[in-house]
């Protein structure tokens, strides 16, 4: 697949919407030999700017890796990553780190956030780490949006684990990135804080066309999601459009087999 087709696809409507991440026939294989595994087997997708992405799949069927190679976290054996309009193949990890900083956001299942920091510090953790100032009102509209207007001068250990999970969608949504990764962001999370968190995604797609693309082993997480990516053993297997439940559940249990 050429890099012009790849990011330049149709999106809703009809429209064309240019690739905010996209792969190109990516293979990642660990070990060499009989002891050889492979983890991705030429995977080629790309994610439109705006799209809200679910990965799935069995253990072990290569999702966590492609969303570790998609965010620049790790260098495939052969094929190529593009984030926006940069092409991560070759860069070092100088111009690696420089890239995550500036257009990349992550939300992992583990909340990363420093006990001696208050939710607002912590928010502003990874711009002040890059040298940038928040826009003012971009950064109270976030808070504001996830909730925690009164909670902004409390360390972590004054918060449940729902609203330390918002002050890291907070995090990552300040500095308005290409692409937010979210690894299990509500595997740690009751239901209805795992449901508060996810809402949050999905505001955030439609309402400031942020891309997403979120690893989860969750059916109804990811019947949230505008587009479903089934892998199996390193390999995409499924591509759903807005599936429902159920119909995760299927394919997940075709793919499974």
């Amino acid at each position: 697949m050429s890099t012009d087709i790849l990011l330049d696809r149709p999106a809703a409507g009809g429209a064309l919407a240019p690739a905010a991440v996209a792969a190109v026939d990516l293979a990642r294989r660990y070990g060499e030999g009989e002891a050889a595994v492979h983890a991705l087997r030429g995977v080629t997708l790309d994610v439109p700017a705006g799209q809200f992405c679910a990965v799935m799949g069995p253990s072990g069927s290569g999702k966590s890796t492609l969303m570790h190679h998609l965010a620049g976290l790790d260098v495939p054996t052969s094929g190529r990553v593009l984030l926006g309009e940069h092409d991560l193949t070759g860069m070092d990890d100088k111009s690696l780190t420089r890239l995550r900083r500036d257009h990349v956001g992550f939300v992992f299942q583990a909340f990363n956030l420093l006990p001696t920091l208050s939710a607002e510090e912590n928010i502003l953790l990874p711009m002040e780490i890059a040298g940038r100032r928040p826009d003012a009102a971009w950064l109270e509209a976030v808070i504001d949006r996830v909730g925690l207007g009164d909670r902004r001068s409390h360390r972590p250990t004054e918060l449940s684990a729902g609203q330390q999970q918002r002050v890291a969608v907070a995090r990552a949504l300040v500095s308005r990135p290409t692409v937010l990764f979210a690894d299990e962001p509500t595997g740690n999370l009751d239901s209805a804080s795992g449901a508060a968190v996810l809402g949050l995604l999905r505001e955030a797609a439609d309402a400031d066309g942020q891309t997403i693309v979120m690893v989860t082993h969750d059916a109804h997480a990811a019947s949230i999601a505008d587009r479903v990516l089934i892998l199996a053993d390193g390999r995409i297997v499924a591509d759903l459009d807005r599936p429902a439940e159920d119909a995760i559940i299927t394919a997940l249990h075709e793919a499974g087999r």
